[in-house]
C-alpha cells in the first residue's frame, strides 16, 4: 500500500509518491563460495617439477674437437619412452618407465660419469640418440636429469653415426 502526497500550488496539482526502497543483491556469499573453488582447485592441481635450464652451446662450423681423456656418455631415448646407456651389446636398460618424469637410474649413473670426468680433469660430454617416435617430454626429462647434473656439454646425433 503506497501513500500519495497531493500538493495544490495555483492552477497545477502536483503528485509526489514516496518510493519504496529498491531490493539491493547481496554477493558476499558468492564472494566465498568463489574463494572456496579457488582453494579447491589450487589444493588439488598438481604441481609440476621445474624444468632445468640447459647452458648448451651449438657447436662452431669448422671446429675440431677437443680430444678428451674420457670418452662421452651415450644415451639413447627409444620410442617407447625407455632410456638407455652405452652402444652396442654393452647397452644397458636405465629407466623404462615412461609414465614417471624422475630418471633416478640415469641421474645416478650420469652423477658417477661426471665424478669420473672430473677426476680425470676433463669435461663431461654426453652423446644423445633420439628416437623420432619418442615423446618430447622424455627427452626434456633427460636434459633435466643432464642439468641436474652439470653436465652442458651434449650432442645430439644420429644413430648411423654411432652403429
Amino acid at each position: 500500500m503506497t501513500r500519495r502526497l497531493v500538493t495544490i500550488m495555483a492552477r497545477h496539482k502536483h503528485f509526489h509518491f514516496e518510493t519504496e526502497i529498491e531490493p539491493q543483491l547481496d554477493i558476499s556469499s558468492l564472494i566465498d563460495v568463489c574463494f572456496l573453488l579457488l582453494i579447491y582447485f589450487l589444493v588439488t592441481s598438481t604441481i609440476q617439477p621445474r624444468e632445468r635450464d640447459l647452458l648448451m652451446g651449438l657447436p662452431i662450423k669448422g671446429a675440431n674437437p677437443p680430444s678428451a681423456a674420457i670418452s662421452p656418455m651415450f644415451i639413447r631415448v627409444a620410442e617407447d619412452g625407455s632410456v638407455y646407456s652405452g652402444t652396442g651389446p654393452g647397452e644397458q636398460a636405465l629407466d623404462t618407465d615412461p609414465s614417471t618424469r624422475d630418471l633416478p637410474l640415469l641421474s645416478s649413473q650420469l652423477n658417477l660419469y661426471q665424478a669420473a670426468a672430473r677426476s680425470a680433469g676433463d669435461e663431461a660430454m654426453v652423446q644423445l640418440y633420439v628416437d623420432g617416435s619418442s615423446s618430447q617430454q622424455r627427452v626434456v626429462d633427460v636434459l633435466n636429469a643432464l642439468g641436474g647434473e652439470g653436465i652442458v656439454s651434449v650432442t645430439f646425433m644420429d644413430l648411423v653415426d654411432v652403429l
